[in-house]
């Protein structure tokens, strides 16, 4: 028996309607998923404070300082918990990565004066550790509504529908000594810390004067949590600068390289060691590598040995992590200890200048004054 023909006109008005049908439906499921999933976890952040976010490190706001070029690095170490009063809750305060979470603290550091609301921040971002806290639920609907409506992942994908976690913002009783938790049960935190203006500066003691140092933790996390762990032992014996060469005649007293000059030796540097006697060096990871600029304390290779520059050095070509940068008031120090005796050596083929005698460091806390920053520091 012969098969009746298909009305091919109807046929195709038929699949019209069908599809129509499913966009229909893909539209309204797709809506009500955006509803569900964004309204609750977007309102902790306006577009005006996603803005600020990115504009307060232009405006003199809070961020590392290389030489007088502001970063806007946001780093923090992963499976670390850090503690203190809340002054943003987690569960009603969301963002969608570390980054973010840290820029909402720093907006909250912004201006020229008066304290930081906000010194720390921590970010839950493991899924599997996190739990709810990670919208698990939000997680089960998006997976039961695909299994039947498949082109809702099409959807997603190209809106960008992101799931927020937790973002704790936080307020430490001492910065320079956070409260953390316990090793082993933080494997589902990021955190970081903010250092403001006039905070997070440290003293390097010496027989010819004291260096105030800047600590940069948003740019170099891991190398800041060793210094304050150095910190906290009150000594730091065995640490020392072993190296100094002067400026020459190669740059200037503001650090610039004197055109047609070569680029050392002397290197405009003075080296040493943080490695603290009884204690057991961890190698600290690379973190960001700027160009080097005048006062900049940067580690060599991957530490415990250290240089502060004296000059600007484009030359090296963004190769050292810097964790910290020299007050500039403080730089003739510096220039002091370079100017030390010395005695030539070799180093890798490198002509060297080494101290007679080393000059031995000691880190100290600074209780700094509000009023000014520079001229209050004074040591514990």
């Amino acid at each position: 028996m012969g098969r009746k023909h298909n009305d091919p006109e109807r046929t195709r008005y038929n699949s019209l309607i069908l599809l129509l049908v499913c966009l229909i439906s893909c539209g309204l499921i797709y809506a009500l998923l955006s509803a569900v999933l964004g309204t609750g976890d977007t309102s902790s952040v306006s577009k005006f404070e996603s803005l600020t976010l990115f504009e307060d490190d232009e405006k003199g706001g809070v961020g590392a300082n290389f030489g007088g070029v502001k970063t806007g690095c946001c780093n923090g170490i992963e499976n670390l918990e850090l503690w203190g009063t809340a002054v943003k809750w987690g569960s009603e305060f969301k963002f969608n990565s570390s980054e973010e979470c840290c820029k909402a603290c720093k907006s909250m550091c912004s201006g020229s004066d008066g304290p930081c609301l906000c010194d720390s921040w921590v970010f839950c971002g493991n899924r599997k550790t996190c739990g709810s806290k990670f919208g698990e639920e939000n997680d089960r609907l998006y997976e039961l509504l695909f299994k039947f409506v498949k082109c809702i992942i099409r959807l997603s994908a190209q809106s960008g529908v992101q799931s927020f976690v937790q973002c704790w913002l936080k307020k430490q009783k001492d910065n320079l000594a956070p409260d953390r938790q316990e090793a082993g049960q933080t494997d589902s935190w990021t955190s970081g810390l903010i250092f403001g203006r006039g905070v997070g500066i440290i003293g390097l003691e010496t027989e010819y004067g004291t260096l105030h140092i800047k600590l940069f933790p948003d740019c170099a996390p891991h190398s800041v949590a060793y210094i304050l762990q150095l910190l906290g032992l009150r000594h730091c014996a065995g640490c020392q600068f072993y190296r100094a060469e002067s400026r020459g005649y190669l740059w200037d007293s503001e650090g610039k390289h004197i055109k047609n000059s070569p680029f050392g030796p002397p290197f405009a540097l003075v080296q040493g060691t943080l490695e603290a006697q009884g204690t057991t060096f961890k190698e600290i990871p690379t973190e960001v590598c700027p160009t080097i600029r005048r006062g900049s304390v940067a580690w060599i290779g991957y530490g415990p040995e250290f240089f502060i520059s004296l000059a600007n050095h484009g030359e090296w070509k963004k190769t050292y992590t810097v964790f910290g940068s020299v007050l500039a008031e403080d730089m003739n120090i510096a220039e002091r200890i370079a100017k030390l005796p010395t005695k030539s050596d070799v180093w890798n083929n490198i002509n060297v200048s080494v101290l007679e005698k080393p000059v031995p460091l000691l880190l100290r806390r600074l209780k700094m004054t509000h009023e000014n920053v520079n001229a209050g520091a004074k040591s514990d």
